[in-house]
């Protein structure tokens, strides 16, 4: 199961948008990495259905009769994350509309720890945290490529306990080449400002032209700074690098939308 990003400002633009639109953050393009396993997830203990993986935990809160709960934790750099809105959705399409339905909300405890309760006993499709301050949220997603999203089975008078929701943000800033400009492929170096706490980063370069096979997906470097020394052909591309912990937490991502043309090259 992987875990993507959204941003609230696309899910809330009704069917107007598809997510990969909303190149700012989440369910943008590639997978982004992430685990919804018992150590990272946004979005599981009566068994989560599609994919979602069950956990298990103490129950903070009895249900009320004939309705149930859902109790998980938010984590951010392997730490609680305090405060943080997580949303409980009937409905759940990342590409058109978003959240729907009947939702529940609730926030995280300093122990980063939430309960939603008194929740009526159904399938829900999605389960969504807030990107701390940010109009961003991460989701589960399960399948092949991560293309579809979990679903989580609440049951009468039980508590579904939910794996850990590890927390991304998308700040990582990109220094060179910046968007929009036109490079040489002699001597070009991706750079980056370093993050805190990174341990490691993984950067892509995706070609616009289809057929075109890039030679760089998920290098993983420890610099903030590349020589790109395999060749690329003349044309646009999009760049994007990620930012992990000692822990291979993802901490951060860079914008999606990050373009730039290669004015000669290979087969030029």
């Amino acid at each position: 199961m992987t875990l993507r990003k959204l941003s609230a400002a696309c899910a809330c633009l009704a069917a107007a948008f598809s997510l990969a639109g909303c190149a700012k953050t989440g369910e943008n393009i590639p997978p982004a990495n992430g685990s919804a396993t018992p150590a990272a997830a946004r979005p599981g203990s009566s068994p989560a259905t599609g994919g979602a993986a069950a956990a298990t935990g103490v129950e903070k809160v009895k249900p009320a009769p004939g309705t149930g709960n859902v109790q998980g934790k938010v984590l951010y750099n392997g730490k609680p994350a305090e405060g943080i809105e997580v949303k409980l959705c009937e409905t759940f399409n990342r590409f058109f509309g978003g959240c729907g339905g009947k939702t529940y909300t609730a926030r995280t405890d300093a122990g980063g720890e939430y309960v939603i309760t008194d929740v009526e006993p159904k399938v829900y499709e999605g389960l969504l945290a807030r990107v701390f301050d940010t109009d961003s949220f991460v989701f589960a997603t399960t399948g092949l490529a991560g293309l579809g999203t979990a679903k989580y089975e609440v049951a009468a008078d039980k508590t579904l306990f939910v794996n850990p929701t590890t927390l991304f943000k998308s700040d990582l800033k990109l220094l060179n080449p910046k968007a929009g400009s036109r490079v040489s492929a002699q001597s070009l170096e991706l750079k980056w400002e370093p993050y805190a706490d990174a341990a490691y980063y993984k950067f892509s370069i995706y070609p616009e032209e289809a057929g075109v096979t890039s030679p760089y997906i998920n290098e993983r470097v420890e610099a903030t700074a590349f020589p790109v020394l395999k060749p690329l052909q003349k044309g646009t591309y999009r760049w994007q690098v990620e930012a992990y912990n000692g822990s291979d937490q993802k901490l951060a991502e860079s914008a999606r939308d990050i373009k730039f043309t290669i004015t000669d090259g290979a087969g030029s």
